[in-house]
């Protein structure tokens, strides 16, 4: 498939910032989290930042971005649809959980129930995201059982990672959110192997005989269908070279696993000052990381009508 820049970004933005808002809401309604003014204005300003830019960007990948609003009315039967009703639903209790905390200074009491709410409607949404792709059967790298799992481990991984950043950046980091980026961290990296592995060993049912239903000898096309790039390969025929996809998987790695634990780990032994630095560094390097592995996403993945092409 076509890696759009417009839509990894937005798959990566918002799935950090659904992961860092459920963290939040969770947290501080809680209480381990305190009701700090800065830190609630910078924390739900970064989550809410984070998704609203990647919704906006998301629009941008779109021929008619106007009529984005039509999708809206057909959430009976669209992931996609779902998504987008489920995206703007967040807004209701995540903006009542930011007044509360910023405007009102507490975290507890109906901030802390506006919270939770928001934290349930951000893992909502992350699984109408992921169950866009996993309802696409022409796809078989999307349609697994390894994708609506991975978009949960992943904005769970760089929602803690953003978290641990903002705590140690307001002195009140925490060793246990520290081991649980370190934990979430290396599941992430886990799952991220499996799903290659998976997706390399992938045999691909349809093939041209299967297509046209000729089973006898092998089908291949005399000519091509057309005589220059159409829409359908250029949105559905992309194709990465094997030492391109091989080189991109090892930064993608290094970025998003790799580095962000060695930082981590490293901010254990430190004090402040330094240990927010790392933080800091392994959030950025983090979010880098994504952006490729996103982008692989997309564009290892292969659409059956490009049988038609003889690809």
């Amino acid at each position: 498939m076509h890696p759009a820049f417009s839509v990894v970004f937005f798959t990566t933005a918002t799935g950090a910032g659904y992961g860092l808002l459920a963290l939040l809401g969770v947290l501080a309604g809680q209480g381990f989290v305190p009701p700090d003014f800065w830190l609630g204005l910078v924390g739900t300003g970064l989550a809410l930042g984070l998704i609203t830019a990647g919704l906006l960007s998301s629009a941008g990948h779109l021929g008619r971005p106007e009529r984005a609003w039509r999708a809206f009315s057909q959430w009976r039967s669209s992931w996609l649809s779902r998504e987008g009703v489920a995206s703007v639903a967040t807004f209701v209790p995540a903006g009542l959980f930011a007044i509360g905390w910023v405007l009102l200074g507490r975290t507890d009491g109906w901030v802390a129930i506006a919270g939770l709410f928001a934290a349930v409607a951000a893992i909502v949404t992350v699984c109408t995201t992921g169950m866009i792709y996993v309802s696409l059967k022409p796809i078989a790298q999307w349609h697994s059982r390894f994708t609506l799992p991975g978009y949960l481990i992943f904005s769970a991984m760089t929602g803690s990672v953003l978290l641990n950043a903002l705590l140690q950046g307001f002195g009140i980091g925490s060793n246990i959110v520290l081991a649980g980026c370190v934990l979430l961290t290396l599941l992430g990296w886990g799952w991220k192997l499996a799903t290659w592995r998976y997706n390399d060993r992938l045999e691909i049912p349809t093939t041209a005989n299967t297509a046209t239903g000729l089973a006898g000898g092998t089908v291949r096309s005399l000519e091509w269908p057309h005589t220059e790039e159409n829409f359908l390969l250029k949105e559905m025929g992309f194709r990465v070279a094997r030492k391109h996809r091989v080189r991109l998987r090892q930064i993608a790695q290094a970025l998003a696993f790799a580095l962000p634990l060695a930082l981590l780990l490293a901010a254990f032994a430190l004090p402040r000052p330094f240990a927010a630095v790392l933080s800091a560094l392994a959030a950025i390097a983090q979010f880098a990381g994504m952006l490729v592995e996103r982008w692989l996403f997309f564009a290892e993945a292969k659409h059956t009508v490009t049988l038609y092409y003889g690809r």
